[in-house]
């Protein structure tokens, strides 16, 4: 594993992991996270893929990980636009291309990476096949609590407020501050002790709840793209039948509209099905390797590795 500073067109830090595969070569997978992780949650994840040949290379999207935050709270969750997720897109493919790290290329991404994700390939990031678990397409929100965000984070960020955390939302880590018998992510309890280890242990990654500014953006991001046409290549998405933090209907109208995708419901998983039980996340995982071995590298224009971004390692 080896990690490097990248910088973006508009001057944000970012951090970018690589994680090479001592198998024969099956190409790379690069790994969206959710908000509020860092790369260091994926290393379970990491190792199956690695085992399959698969070489790794994550991105902590800026305000989160250790990439730059981006408000004087170093534990608010915000973004000042969603496009501007994908100047980190952008810098990390230019990094990987600098790297010429193996091809075919592949993406996972997860919740707010799915989401990333998808207006990325839909913009042409040069992947053959992708996979997405609990995307966040739409926030689940009762229809009250709805009606009632759109205008109050609209009137929060034009008053130029859009750096207060959103209601019901504090700067203190979830996974730190939930027992595991009120957690929304997993039933699995050594994989949420897991994570909490992960989160105790890197104080300076962890991240709490949202900004105003930030569900303002997610609210107008998961609109745009639900009137977005799919993507023509493979595609498969999981989802947990308990997931109480993403709208599922959001994720069924979408796939059902996938030409070459497919949805799988995972009956008994909640939000986050690559920690869910070994049974659930390792046929997760099985079929999303089956997915990227069966999908052609024509599929999509192989990227050019000639150019790319300077990269600093990061001791």
């Amino acid at each position: 594993m080896t990690a490097y500073w990248i910088h973006t067109d508009d001057n944000v830090r970012l951090r970018v992991v690589h994680w090479p595969t001592s198998k024969p070569s099956q190409g790379t997978v690069f790994l969206f996270q959710g908000r509020t992780e860092n790369t260091e949650k994926y290393g379970r994840t990491v190792e199956y893929l690695n085992s399959f040949g698969y070489t790794a290379f994550a991105v902590d999207w800026r305000g989160q990980g250790l990439s730059d935050r981006l408000t004087e709270d170093p534990m608010m969750g915000h973004v000042v636009r969603f496009s501007d997720y994908q100047k980190d897109v952008s810098a990390t493919i230019d990094a990987a291309k600098s790297l010429n790290l193996p091809q075919p290329w592949f993406l996972i991404g997860h919740s707010l990476g799915a989401c990333v994700g998808l207006r990325a390939i839909a913009e042409g990031l040069p992947v053959s096949a992708c996979a997405f678990t609990a995307p966040l397409w739409d926030i689940n929100l009762p229809r009250l609590q709805r009606l009632g965000a759109w205008p109050l984070t609209w009137a929060f960020q034009t008053l130029g407020k859009g750096d207060t955390y959103a209601p019901g939302t504090r700067g203190e880590s979830y996974v730190l501050a939930t027992d595991f018998n009120d957690n929304r992510l997993t039933h699995d309890p050594d994989m949420y002790e897991y994570y909490v280890n992960i989160s105790d242990s890197l104080p300076d990654q962890v991240i709490g709840g949202p900004s105003m500014g930030w569900l303002f953006q997610a609210l107008k991001e998961t609109r745009s793209l639900s009137k977005m046409p799919s993507p023509d290549i493979p595609c498969i998405t999981f989802c947990g039948a308990e997931d109480e933090i993403v709208a599922i209907s959001a994720i069924q109208d979408r796939m059902g509209r996938w030409p070459d995708g497919r949805l799988e419901l995972i009956q008994g998983a909640r939000h986050d099905v690559l920690y869910e039980m070994p049974k659930v996340r390792e046929n997760v995982l099985a079929q999303i390797c089956q997915l990227f071995s069966t999908s052609s590298e024509e599929t999509r224009k192989a990227p050019d590795p000639s150019s790319g971004a300077a990269l600093v390692e990061n001791q």
